[in-house]
């Protein structure tokens, strides 16, 4: 393996791991900003309150994306690491 292969399959791999987070992170995203704008107007500041609602929010999201998400890596392994591996 050369080194640029080793670059460009680190490369691909960082690209494959944004698309799994990026539903994930834009979820604890949206919640945040929603739960903080509802405290700022309701003058609660209550510490579950953040809490909660991001973490089922999350909760809700990987589980709708799980299919996606496991797709995207098995797709990775068996086109990139695996041909690697056995040298093909």
């Amino acid at each position: 393996m050369t080194e640029a292969m080793f670059y460009d399959t680190l490369r691909q791999g960082l690209w494959v791991a944004v698309l799994i987070s990026t539903p994930i992170l834009a979820a604890a995203l949206i919640s945040g900003v929603a739960v903080g704008l509802f405290q700022a107007l309701t003058s609660i500041q209550e510490m579950t309150l953040t809490f909660v609602p991001k973490l089922l929010a999350i909760v809700v999201v990987f589980w709708i994306s799980m299919n996606f998400m496991s797709a995207t890596l098995v797709a990775f392994f068996q086109d990139q690491i695996v041909p690697l591996i056995s040298g093909g």
